[in-house]
């Protein structure tokens, strides 16, 4: 038998088929060819309609069944995985009344800091681990107050995972931990947050139904088959968003295991039993998928918006052939980058530096003696003190580190980057090479409990190596320090 994964992203859909017994990949597709559009009618807009969403899901599964020569009776379960934070809105007939506000749309920050303000600090901190901040929760806020006439017609809410699921069950319905992604759920008291809805004007009645995160969460309906091409009856057994998705599959569940991301952006996630938050402007606390009211697990997560950008910006503009050759250029400069320094925070506003705009900032450059080889170094030095930064951030906000796991995305391929990293946090990293749509996949087995046999499965099938603290452990303190310094003066001048 055999599982099929989705990962929705804003980008596109990958779709994976596994061995259910052995977790191994049999293939993954992504659909569409081209990137997904993303429609930004105003500077800080994006939006997406949800149905390209399903329309590619729909390809992606008649694709994999094709190419496999898979029939669709032997998949015996479905798992989701979604970019974050998105809203989608329904009417009474499940039809979106308008287009999904995504994750990378900024026009609700206003209200979420608003909200932050006049809600109290501490009453926010304390109940919903967070600030309300450009969450959905302040999404459908936005609609409500800009928008009454679709506002007056939703009959749902729901996140982009939930959508895909209803569109396959035509059951409406969520998870604790996908409500506490859009700021919903309060989790002193074990229940949606009212008095959050109650500030905003929201409709209790506008929340879906709530199922496990692994559980049998609806089963494909006749129409959903139909569009799909799986069987009817298969059942949608998990579903999360794309941060936690990555640490399970990574498998990350437990206080002090920690999921570490090096894509466009970079992203640290770790796990925490302690619903104590000291830095809840700067970094996010989700439940995570294996949260329970009885035994928490609290995924904090800390993003770096300029990360991987700033290496292709460089690929772009350096008349350089590849990222192979980048890092080749740089393995020839020492550590320190002969004093040369890169901020890479030229992406937008920097959460876990309480949102500043600093711009990428380029520093003693040499116009004599430095070349191209030390700026790709210092750039690669410099998204991995990013990293160092935001650990150091997590450690103030209580976690303690045993295991980092990362998968086998862009930076941390580099030797530089991965060793930079491990040394100035003391911590070695494992490097698997795995996707979120095979892990959504591999999760259609944990409605059983199995746990165990899910992380052999990663060991066996996705391990590639480890990173090691280096032994020139005091030539990486001082570039970071050099590099420290800098930034602190940046946050103080902006």
């Amino acid at each position: 038998m055999y599982s099929i994964g989705y990962d929705i992203g804003s980008s596109s859909i990958k779709a994976a088929l596994i061995e259910t017994a052995t977790g191994k990949s049999v293939a993954v597709v992504n659909e569409p060819e081209t990137e997904m559009e993303m429609l930004a009618v105003k500077n800080g807009w994006a939006e997406q309609h949800p149905d390209d969403w399903w329309i590619h899901i729909c390809k992606a599964t008649k694709r994999l069944l094709k190419e496999s020569n898979i029939k669709a009776e032997e998949v015996s379960g479905v798992g989701i995985s979604y970019q974050m934070h998105g809203l989608v809105v329904v009417d009474i007939n499940g039809n979106p009344l308008r287009n999904s506000i995504i994750w990378c749309d900024s026009r609700a920050v206003q209200i979420g800091n608003t909200a932050f303000n006049d809600l109290g600090n501490d009453k926010c901190a304390e109940h919903l681990l967070n600030s309300p901040g450009n969450f959905t929760a302040s999404k459908l806020k936005w609609v409500k107050e800009n928008e009454p006439d679709v506002y007056s017609k939703i009959y749902k809410f729901m996140l982009p995972g939930d959508y895909i699921a209803y569109k396959l069950s035509d059951e409406i319905c969520s998870t604790i931990s996908g409500l506490s992604e859009g700021i919903f759920w309060d989790f002193k008291q074990n229940s949606i947050a009212d008095w959050l809805l109650e500030h905003y004007g929201i409709d209790k009645d506008l929340v879906p139904n709530i199922k496990d995160t692994f559980s049998v969460q609806g089963k494909v309906s006749q129409k959903g088959a139909s569009a799909s091409g799986l069987a009817v009856g298969t059942p949608i057994l998990y579903r999360a968003g794309d941060q936690p998705n990555n640490a399970l599959s990574l498998n990350v569940f437990n206080p002090g295991e920690v999921a570490a991301t090096g894509g466009t952006s970079g992203v640290v996630y770790a796990i925490t039993n302690s619903l104590s938050v000291k830095e809840s402007s700067r970094v996010n606390n989700f439940a995570h998928v294996n949260y329970d009211k009885a035994n928490p697990r609290i995924g904090k997560l800390l993003c770096i918006n300029g990360a991987g950008i700033q290496y292709r910006w460089l690929l772009n503009n350096l008349k350089v052939s590849s990222y192979d050759e980048m890092n080749d250029l740089a393995e020839s400069i020492p550590i320190g980058s002969d004093g040369v320094t890169i901020h890479p925070f030229g992406n937008g506003a920097e959460r876990m530096l309480d949102n500043k705009v600093l711009g990428t900032q380029l520093s003693n450059l040499n116009l004599n003696n430095h070349t191209k080889a030390h700026l790709c170094r210092a750039a690669l030095e410099g998204i991995a003190f990013s990293f160092v930064y935001g650990m150091e951030i997590m450690t103030s906000d209580g976690i303690a580190p045993k295991v980092i796991r990362a998968g086998n995305d862009n930076l941390f391929r580099s030797d530089i980057f991965s060793n930079t990293v491990a040394t100035l946090i003391g911590q070695e990293i494992e490097i698997y090479n795995t996707t979120g749509a095979i892990g959504a996949a591999r999760a259609c087995q944990l409605h059983n409990g199995n746990f165990k046999a899910f992380g052999e499965q990663i060991m066996n099938n996705d391990y590639v190596m480890g990173f090691k603290p280096s032994d020139e452990k005091e030539a990486y303190k001082n570039a970071y320090k050099n590099w420290k310094n800098k930034l602190q003066q940046l946050i103080k001048n902006n």
